[in-house]
């Protein structure tokens, strides 16, 4: 099978971007939940008018549907094989373990939060300024790995146990300066202060009330609305592992939002998984029970 546009590109568009993750619900990223929600899970190539007709639900035009894919397959992420007059399109090997490693984030997200040891990851490091590609990499990546940022060229994390990704990512970015440093704050903030200065909370829990308002008293009536109503859960859902750095509770204000928001997500995508892989296989999917399309996700 070949890519549609060619050869595997050596650099492959950020995934990772804060812009394509903090962005307004789109054709794109509408496809991005549909392939890591059912294709991924049921592990076989779909045919292009199964997609047209799982993103039409949601209201995707066809014409749009049909650029996602082409431009999703263009950035390395699915291959495509021509049978007869049709198209079918299957994940390429590194469109399957960035959905895979994506699909263990939304899914983990909101469970637990450990207890805290008073201990912080940080990390110091610059790249030149005309090296803005760079530049930009590292904020997105160490954005992604939940460090926050509470002053210029200084990330920081409650979570030490990051520190092998933390490496990973200075390693993959080489930045010209980099220190990586484990320990308790002495600083002349609290610790709350810090957590607040590195990260926007007030954003986020506005992020999560508008999420509550939307999915906890949703309620489809029929197999095709909630295929629907669980693309458009997961697609909300999915940005909030790049946009919480999950706190202790130590540090967060009281009656966290996000808890409650956690428990609209995860119920509801339990009580709707049937129903929408029910409507997928409609459309054309073979798909795995819902309890196999979970655990195949982890």
């Amino acid at each position: 099978m070949s890519t549609a546009g060619g050869s595997e590109p050596e650099e492959r568009p950020d995934p990772f971007s804060r812009r394509r993750e903090v962005a307004a619900t789109s054709a794109r990223s509408l496809l991005m939940t549909v392939l890591g929600e059912i294709v991924l899970p049921a592990g076989r190539p779909v045919w292009t008018q199964t997609v047209v007709d799982v993103l039409g639900l949601v209201g995707v035009e066809e014409k749009s549907a049909r650029q996602a894919l082409a431009r999703t397959a263009a950035d390395g992420m699915l291959t495509s094989e021509r049978v007869g007059r049709r198209v079918r399109w299957d994940l390429s090997p590194w469109g399957h373990g960035l959905l895979t490693e994506g699909a263990a984030r939304i899914y983990a997200h909101g469970r637990a939060r450990p207890a805290w040891d008073g201990r912080w990851l940080v990390v110091v490091a610059s790249v030149p300024e005309q090296q803005r590609a760079r530049r930009h990499r590292l904020r997105t990546r160490l954005a992604w790995a939940g460090l926050g940022s509470p002053a210029a060229g200084m990330w920081v994390s409650t979570d030490t146990g990051r520190l092998a990704e933390v490496r990973e990512v200075l390693a993959e970015i080489d930045p010209a300066d980099a220190h990586v440093i484990t320990g308790e704050y002495e600083g002349g903030l609290s610790s709350t202060e810090l957590a607040a200065r590195a990260w926007d909370l007030g954003e986020l829990a506005a992020r999560y009330e508008d999420f509550v308002a939307r999915f906890a008293d949703l309620s489809p009536a029929t197999d095709a609305e909630t295929l629907a109503a669980q693309v458009r859960l997961v697609d909300a859902w999915r940005r909030f592992p790049f946009l919480d750095p999950g706190l202790p509770d130590d540090l967060l204000p009281d009656a966290w939002v996000g808890h409650r928001a956690a428990e609209v997500f995860h119920g509801r995508h339990a009580e709707w998984a049937p129903g929408a892989l029910r409507a997928a296989g409609a459309l054309g999917l073979e798909c795995p029970s819902a309890t196999e399309s979970r655990s195949s996700s982890r």
